[in-house]
């Protein structure tokens, strides 16, 4: 009543031949290229489907791994970033540097009197005095009352002296005054500081004296303390008030006084202190 097909084996058994049969029909004639472009056709679907779980795992992998490098990549370019600002900086520092000591040694070079480069070390922090330490001292043969520039023209003096470190005063300290000449004509005056880096001004000007705006003023050397011919400022103001008998002068220091670190202190002669005779002193002389 009921009839039994082939058995398992015997399907695959024919199943075997005929697809060895097939391949070797395939690979000795060209009969059936035709049929496998369409079987490849109808199959492409059922392998994309088949794949489409293995390629979201992929896909996945890859995110998480993209992601975690980029954010590996991203810290240490960070840290290669900042290393190179800060040699970016130290640069700029050294560049900075440098071109400040050359225009210094072009300085002395045009100075006659041997000097000395010093650095910058301490800033009076008290806005009313205008005062700075560098770092040479007796030590190295400075001494009160000697005269500091910077690359641009006159800084300031020595007022105090320890073995390895100075106190300088600046010449806008209003404390401070130094006499000068228009280098254009050789008018003196006195030139005092006002208590501000970017400012002098010339004190007992009679409204008649030849002084302009833009002249140059040198130091004259009159005082004894500063040699004569180092710049000091230029004039930037000048103003002729009829009821005052003095005309009012602002000057603009020539010395960078609020960006000069390397200074050059100047050995001159020290001035000597004149010796008082007494008359009975002089009376036995003669």
């Amino acid at each position: 009543m009921f009839t039994k097909g082939p058995s398992v084996a015997t399907r695959v058994a024919l199943l075997a031949v005929l697809s060895l049969g097939l391949m070797l029909v395939d690979h000795r004639y060209d009969y059936l290229h035709a049929t496998r472009a369409w079987l490849s056709l109808v199959t492409a679907p059922v392998q994309w489907m088949a794949n489409v779980p293995a390629n979201l795992w992929g896909s996945l992998t890859d995110s998480v791994k993209t992601r975690d490098t980029l954010k590996e990549e991203n810290a240490s370019l960070r840290a290669q970033n900042l290393v190179l600002e800060r040699r970016l900086q130290k640069l700029a520092s050294l560049t900075a540097e440098n071109v400040r000591l050359r225009e210094l040694l072009n300085s002395s070079a045009l100075v006659d009197d041997r000097v000395l480069v010093a650095e910058l070390i301490g800033v009076d922090p008290d806005p009313f005095r205008h005062q700075v330490i560098v770092n040479k001292g007796a030590s190295d043969g400075v001494f009160v009352g000697q005269p500091v520039l910077d690359a641009e023209g006159l800084y300031g003096q020595v007022i105090e002296v320890n073995p390895i470190a100075s106190r300088v005063l600046l010449i806008s300290d209003n404390s401070h005054s130094l006499p000068v000449i228009v280098n254009r004509n050789g008018v003196r005056a006195i030139a005092s500081g006002t208590g501000q880096l970017d400012e002098l001004v010339l004190r007992h000007v009679p409204n008649t004296a030849d002084i302009t705006e833009g002249d140059l003023l040198i130091s004259s050397g009159l005082g004894k303390r500063f040699p004569s011919g180092y710049p000091v400022g230029t004039v930037v103001s000048v103003v002729h008030d009829p009821g005052h008998p003095f005309a009012f002068v602002k000057v603009r220091p020539s010395a960078q006084l609020n960006r000069s670190s390397h200074l050059l202190l100047v050995f001159t002669e020290r001035p000597q202190t004149p010796q008082v005779v007494a008359p009975e002193q002089e009376a036995d002389n003669e």
